[in-house]
């Protein structure tokens, strides 16, 4: 049995949903913006498929994955603060949640709230070609106004929260009650479009865990070649609680071919 097929076979018996998503082939490019984006951002880096690729085989995993999720999150109560993580670093998961973001904000029926809470290794910027000006670290230490932090990327209804200036205690922050209260406030003020929350890796840090208890949802990022299936068996013992959405299966080796996509779905979808 292939490594592949024994994590499908994992993600089977977890019953969650498994998208495979292709390997990308280039590097962002980082781009320095005015420090006020009036309109719609020039995002240029063609890791991002959702906007600049639509059409390739990855973007149409993240649309399978974005159909994925709202369909797991609007079952009843809509589930609107979704956790993306990975178990280790360099898996891709703040890629995937900025596609994931995209590709949701892109469609009519959905507005989108995208967090860098990666405060340790901020990156979402980069990819969206802009800086890591004030965000989430000067709205829980200096006060600084959430809304004027905000950046609208005028790329379908999404809106982007850096993860702003860099800090000496990361873990200390992130496990505050000062954050937990933040992101319950913008929960209950935002109610009624997505929050997507770019998160450290699990099982480095401890940090992540504690935001695991407040979200809604969790998506798990898990790359060919870099995670072991105890990676991913350790990494749900750490972040039980809310419910696991599924696991992208990131750059899928070559033999993961088109014909041989599999889904391991619930049993009630």
């Amino acid at each position: 049995m292939s490594r592949i097929e024994e994590a499908l076979e994992k993600a089977a018996k977890l019953r969650v949903d498994v998208v495979p998503i292709p390997a990308p082939s280039q590097k962002p490019k980082v781009h320095i913006p005015p420090s006020v984006i009036t309109e719609r951002i020039n995002v240029t880096s063609q890791l991002l498929v959702t906007v600049n690729n639509p059409h390739t085989q990855a973007a149409e995993e993240y649309s399978k994955l974005k159909t994925v999720i709202v369909r797991l999150t609007q079952k009843g109560t809509f589930l609107n603060m979704l956790m993306v993580t990975s178990a280790v670093g360099g898996e891709g998961k703040s890629l995937t949640s900025l596609n994931l973001a995209l590709s949701l904000a892109q469609e009519f029926d959905h507005t989108v709230l995208l967090v860098d809470a990666d405060i340790r290794k901020p990156s979402i910027h980069s990819y969206l070609g802009i800086e890591n000006s004030v965000g989430l670290t000067d709205c829980l230490l200096d006060g600084a106004d959430f809304k004027k932090a905000l950046i609208r990327t005028g790329i379908g209804k999404l809106s982007f929260l850096p993860a702003g200036r860099s800090v000496t205690n990361p873990a200390e922050v992130f496990t505050s009650q000062r954050m937990k209260t933040f992101f319950l406030e913008i929960k209950n003020r935002y109610h009624d479009r997505y929050i997507i929350i770019d998160t450290p890796p699990v099982l480095p840090f401890a940090e992540t865990r504690s935001l695991s208890a407040i979200v809604d949802g969790i998506v798990l990022v898990a790359k060919e070649g870099v995670v072991t299936l105890h990676n991913i068996e350790e990494t749900l013992e750490c972040i039980k609680g809310p419910p696991m959405l599924g696991i992208v299966y990131n750059e899928a080796a070559t033999e993961f071919q088109p014909d041989r996509y599999n889904y391991c779905r619930e049993d009630n979808a």
